[in-house]
């Protein structure tokens, strides 16, 4: 990914965890319809991607196993089971003792956002989940907004590359996915954060990602084009026939103008959505109270 220098971050109350904090484990709330640069604290960030290391070697301990049905190996239970019973001994790898208390409520954050066990498929609100993990440690102070482009291009870009191993290796179904109408079958923020990336690039314009070319020469350092080739390698046929959402948007005459509709059509199709946000689960980090105006 590009690289950058990053100022120190200054001393913020902001940055430290109330002393009164109490922490409960999240539950579901809705029920109906009605640069990688030279970083100050960047022990927390190798620290998350150790415990998504962990996960990844999980995958290898644990092969798919022979049966009947193409799609949603039953090999996945066995390693969400492990990470069930482990999550919260990783995530306190992470967080200091003095937040031991914040473990059991960020721990369930972490296992929400691999999957379900049950109908052995991934989606866009399991993603939700894990971003939402990231935000339970930055809001305790694990991480703060001074890391946000190693939170990215670093975390996130790693438990992306885990995700797409448990799709392939166990075969997941996608969750809710809105086949060639949706924007992708399993993610959507680094589309996002991707196209973000791209905005002013030299070079690359946003018609470039239907140019086999040239993803393969820059799939490597930028996220979008990551995705890009991993939708071509999943997928056989016409990119515009199997992707259509991504092939109109590679008309879109710049990255800037990308970014705002993917923000946009992220709030509709995912944040807004009944059948993605109610399995979405709050707690005292993550309230579902309104927010109280001044």
């Amino acid at each position: 990914m590009a690289e950058g220098e990053r100022h120190s971050p200054s001393d913020s109350s902001e940055d430290v965890p109330p002393a009164t904090q109490n922490f409960i484990v999240p539950k579901k709330e809705i029920h109906t319809v009605p640069d990688m640069g030279k970083w100050k604290r960047s022990q927390a960030i190798e620290k998350l991607v150790a415990l998504l290391n962990t996960l990844d070697r999980w995958i290898d301990e644990t092969p798919p196993v022979d049966q009947p049905s193409r799609f949603g190996n039953k090999a996945y239970r066995t390693w969400y089971a492990k990470l069930d019973e482990e999550a919260e001994n990783l995530v306190a790898t992470v967080v200091p003792t003095h937040l031991a208390a914040a473990v059991p409520e960020v721990a369930v954050y972490l296992k929400e956002s691999v999957g379900n066990s049950t109908r052995i498929d991934y989606g866009t609100g399991h993603e939700a989940a894990f971003a939402a993990f990231l935000c339970c440690l930055c809001k305790i102070g694990v991480l703060r907004v001074d890391d946000q482009i190693a939170i990215v291009f670093k975390v996130f870009n790693r438990y992306l590359e885990v995700m797409r191993k448990l799709q392939k290796t166990y075969r997941m179904e996608p969750a809710g996915s809105q086949g060639v109408w949706g924007l992708d079958d399993f993610q959507f923020l680094p589309f996002i954060w991707g196209s973000s990336q791209l905005i002013d690039h030299p070079y690359l314009e946003p018609r470039h990602f239907v140019d086999e070319k040239a993803v393969s020469e820059n799939h490597k350092d930028y996220m979008f084009l990551e995705c890009i080739l991993f939708i071509t390698e999943m997928k056989t046929g016409p990119f515009a026939e199997h992707s259509n959402q991504l092939w109109n948007i590679s008309a879109v005459p710049s990255w800037s103008k990308v970014n705002q509709g993917l923000i946009r059509m992220y709030k509709a199709e995912c944040l807004e959505k009944f059948p993605v946000i109610q399995h979405f689960k709050f707690g005292s980090l993550l309230p579902i109270h309104p927010v109280t105006s001044c």
